[in-house]
């Protein structure tokens, strides 16, 4: 007789709990949390030169190094510095006080790659790529397409240079730089652009940059 009764009391137990799940099912029970979704747009932007390893004024990199491979657009790697030649072409000419540049990125390599958002300008001098001055602010109200750049293929960033004497000597310190020191955007290593025809001032309080995001060559609007 006890030997029947354990099966007996696990038949009862077991129609217990059923009971209890269809009940819970019945009475709608609390409805399980949702997750929350978000979006966001991704915009490449190349960290201020101030915080990256410095480069020499011949245009050698520091200690930092990007494969060019760490974001892509359609499965087309971006381009890598060392797949890039920099140069210099003539921009609007700027309003008064200022002169508008546009820094030209050439694909030298032999794969095509893409470009998106703004590189990281400031003035460098002291024949070691000691920066001077403030970095380059970002116009974040000029378009940044991604552009897919052939090799040979040109992409450019008009760069606004403000006249070091609209600050007093005192305000702004001004000394005569080597050139610039541009990142790509979304690298590490630095492209040296030389000009040696304009003032800098050592002031950071005296800010004379300002860079667009990169465009097709020929659809530049400064």
């Amino acid at each position: 007789m006890q030997r029947s009764t354990v099966p007996r009391v696990l038949s009862v137990a077991v129609g217990l709990i059923a009971v209890g799940v269809l009940a819970g099912c019945a009475g709608g029970g609390a409805a399980t949390p949702s997750a929350t979704a978000t979006a966001t747009e991704t915009v490449t932007a190349t960290p201020t030169p101030s915080s990256t390893p410095s480069s020499s004024a011949s245009g050698s990199s520091g200690t930092g190094s990007s494969s060019g491979t760490g974001s892509s657009s359609g499965g087309v790697a971006r381009c890598a510095a060392s797949s890039l030649s920099l140069t210099e072409q003539p921009g609007s000419g700027g309003a008064a006080g200022s002169t508008i540049i546009h820094l030209a990125f050439t694909n030298t390599g032999s794969s095509t790659c893409t470009l998106q958002g703004w590189p990281g300008v400031s003035f460098v001098g002291g024949g070691d790529g000691q920066q001077i001055g403030a970095a380059a602010s970002l116009d974040r109200s000029s378009p940044h397409p991604t552009v897919t750049l052939r090799p040979g293929q040109v992409a450019v960033a008009p760069l606004k240079i403000g006249q070091a004497g609209n600050y007093s000597a005192a305000d702004c310190s001004p000394v005569t730089p080597d050139g610039y020191r541009v990142y790509p955007p979304g690298s590490k290593t630095s492209l040296f652009l030389k000009d040696e025809g304009r003032q800098a001032c050592r002031s950071s309080d005296a800010p004379l940059l300002s860079v667009q995001a990169l465009v097709p060559e020929g659809q530049a609007t400064d």
